[in-house]
């Protein structure tokens, strides 16, 4: 027995008796329930399943079941044959039709704006739903004048009609696509403007929708996706919007019309500080390695400077052992340890006689480190923790009594 799916007649009901003619345990401890006629709509058509409860029961899931031809309710806990009150979640199933309704008008937005078909649809009910476009992309400019079509229609509340038609009505309907199934197939009218061949829940009149709001578009391979939400979801997406710049108004102290220029300027004087903190980090790290050079210790021929720093920027430590390699007959051994991880810097100067890379490998095997660079400056190192650098860096003190 076929399960009659009565949400196509009437997708403004949420709650009804329902008779529970079949039920059987599900893979991962849940129970399928069946009804003979159900007002909850199954995953399909890219539009989310209806959740609720029937017999106090939670809806989880929705389904349907092809080979069968049964729409299959998931509850969280079994439940015995017998009639219950059922009730749909509102909430969920409006925010669906609203934004399935949406997704129809905004794709036939695009083909009479801008003659740009849609490829395919994702509706959701708690995200922007999208749409895939059969073209790379979209000026700002023309994705405005889709928009403004469809807020038009929207607010001119016209009449949303669903029916069934035939193989032989096929021809006489002007679909927007043409229909992917024979025999029975539903038909969603916008009032003469748009006809789509869809299994979905939607809207009664299009004022229903409230408001649709493209919220961001992005190229996916060869298509572009739009995202977009409607109704309620509209209403908080502006919410947030406005939160976000009314909070930017009171950091800056400026009115809405000046806040872009307020940025901007902000920005360029970030970028000011930024240079000015660069030039004056320079200096310091110069400073610091000229008074390093004042700890040297005698190695062999050469002059030792080992430092170990701790959660040191590494490039700090790059900066101080490019200035010390600029002095001849000086070795730099500059580590840091951030708890976790132990890095390591060598520096040669000339005269010296050692290789950076040499010494760097030598040092840090005993932690199972690696890296690379040149003769005169290698940089590694690797996970390590407090007794494992220690060790490491008793190696390095010996260095200057070798």
């Amino acid at each position: 027995m076929e399960t009659e799916r009565r949400y196509y007649e009437d997708p403004l009901k949420f709650e009804f008796t329902a008779d529970v003619i079949e039920t059987f345990p599900l893979k991962d401890g849940r129970c399928g329930v069946v009804l003979p006629q159900t007002y909850f709509y199954a995953t399909g058509g890219g539009q989310e399943h209806d959740t609720g409860d029937i017999g106090g029961q939670r809806v989880v899931n929705v389904y349907k079941d092809e080979a069968r031809g049964i729409v299959v309710h998931v509850l969280e806990h079994p439940l015995n044959l017998g009639q219950y009150p059922a009730r749909i979640d509102p909430a969920r199933r409006l925010r669906s039709m609203r934004h399935h309704t949406g997704q129809h008008l905004l794709s036939s937005a695009f083909v009479h704006v801008l003659g740009i078909d849609s490829l395919s649809a994702n509706i959701n009910w708690d995200t922007p739903s999208t749409i895939d476009l059969d073209t790379g992309d979209v000026a700002a400019a023309d994705l405005q004048r889709v928009e403004e079509y469809a807020n038009g229609v929207i607010f001119a509340d016209l009449a949303v009609k669903s029916y069934f038609a035939g193989d032989a009505d096929v021809p006489r309907i002007p679909f927007r696509k043409p229909p992917a199934v024979t025999g029975r197939i539903r038909v969603v009218e916008i009032d003469g403007l748009d006809y789509t061949p869809c299994g979905g829940t939607h809207c009664l009149h299009t004022g229903m929708i409230g408001l649709l709001k493209i919220v961001r578009t992005e190229r996916q391979n060869q298509k572009l996706r739009v995202h977009f939400v409607a109704g309620e979801q509209a209403l908080q997406v502006f919410r947030q919007y406005q939160g976000v710049i009314q909070a930017l108004v009171n950091l800056l102290g400026t009115g809405t019309e000046e806040l872009a220029a307020s940025v901007s300027r902000q920005l360029d004087r970030l970028k000011q500080a930024q240079v000015e903190l660069d030039a004056l980090r320079t200096e310091r790290l110069s400073f610091e390695a000229h008074q390093l050079v004042q700890t040297a210790r005698p190695m062999g021929d050469a002059r030792l400077i080992a430092v170990l720093f701790r959660d040191r920027p590494p490039a700090d430590l790059r900066t101080l052992a490019n200035a010390l390699r600029q002095k001849e007959g000086v070795v730099g051994v500059l580590g840091n340890f951030d708890g976790q991880k132990f890095s390591l810097v060598v520096c040669c100067g000339t005269g010296t006689g050692v290789d950076a890379r040499a010494l760097l490998a030598r040092l840090i095997s005993g932690i199972h480190g690696r890296g690379g660079g040149e003769p005169s400056l290698a940089q590694g190192g690797g996970a390590a923790g407090e007794t494992k650098v220690a060790d490491l860096w008793a190696d390095v003190e010996r260095l200057a009594s070798a």
